[in-house]
């Protein structure tokens, strides 16, 4: 089936569709392993992972290569985050082509200024619904099913969080009506913020869990009790990655290696050689 086509019926299925975000392809592997239906690329994990100071300095086609890999090493559907589409909405024809060339089942496109010279900002809304148009344009005769998911920024973009949670509604709407199959808000804090959401939002929402700013106000049960079509972990296994790691590490230069535990260490052998496909 077509990976496009099988991610539409995970979003458009009554069950809510959970899926990390990966970093690199072995991350990828053991999303599916744990039995996940779909991974999604992470441009902030990307940049993590190669030490770069901010998401813009993963360029489109550092972004393409590591998603291009991502996607050759699983057999769910991927989506890539296609960050802005990197330019302008002519400049998103070119991006949409060369992720779809890629072989990802869909992508996330936002409204955010990547510079981050001056915190949040985001183009206008009728910059961005022209972007929407022209990415499903360009999937429309080569993959009607390809999956267009329109992230908004608002919450962070004002200072005023009522404000800030009605522009990020209304943003989602356009979005939708101009042809997003979903859409995403990050940022958001609290349950209650998710109904509001959830009850303004005309359609198909995503919402990011697993936060720095929201990891202890709800549960991935929560929103699915709430009937979110997607969950998404941004960070999560970078971040977990990464601590241990450091934690391994830290044992190595206190030569207390036996205090750990080797199954915290290891993997059995038929594991790795499902994790590597020997």
């Amino acid at each position: 089936m077509n990976k496009s086509k099988k991610l539409k019926e995970l979003l458009n299925s009554e069950e809510t569709l959970i899926i990390p975000d990966a970093y690199d392809p072995v991350s990828a592997r053991l999303v599916e392993m744990a039995g996940f239906k779909a991974v999604q690329c992470s441009g902030y994990s990307f940049s993590i992972a190669a030490v770069r100071p901010k998401e813009i300095d993963i360029s489109r086609d550092e972004n393409l290569e590591i998603t291009r890999r991502m996607v050759d090493a699983v057999g769910v559907p991927v989506m890539a985050d296609a960050e802005d589409g990197y330019g302008d909405a002519m400049e998103v024809k070119r991006t949409v082509q060369a992720f779809m060339d890629a072989g990802v089942a869909g992508l996330n496109l936002e409204d955010q200024l990547l510079d981050g010279s001056h915190g949040v900002s985001i183009i206008s809304s009728e910059a961005m619904v022209e972007k929407i148009r022209v990415a499903k344009e360009t999937t429309e005769s080569e993959n009607p099913d390809f999956i267009i998911n329109a992230r908004t920024d608002a919450l962070k973009s004002l200072d005023n969080r009522e404000d800030a949670l009605n522009l990020a509604a209304e943003r989602a709407n356009q979005y939708l009506d101009a042809g997003a199959d979903l859409t995403f808000a990050p940022y958001v804090e609290t349950i209650e913020e998710v109904k509001t959401l959830k009850k303004e939002v005309k359609g198909p929402l995503s919402v990011a869990a697993g936060m720095p700013y929201n990891i202890k106000n709800f549960s991935i049960t929560d929103l699915e009790d709430l009937g979110v079509e997607r969950v998404s972990l941004p960070t999560l296994l970078i971040y977990s990655s990464l601590k241990a790691i450091k934690n391994s590490l830290n044992h190595i230069e206190k030569d207390s290696l036996m205090e750990l535990d080797d199954k915290d260490l290891l993997y059995d052998i038929k594991d790795l050689k499902d994790l590597i496909r020997l």
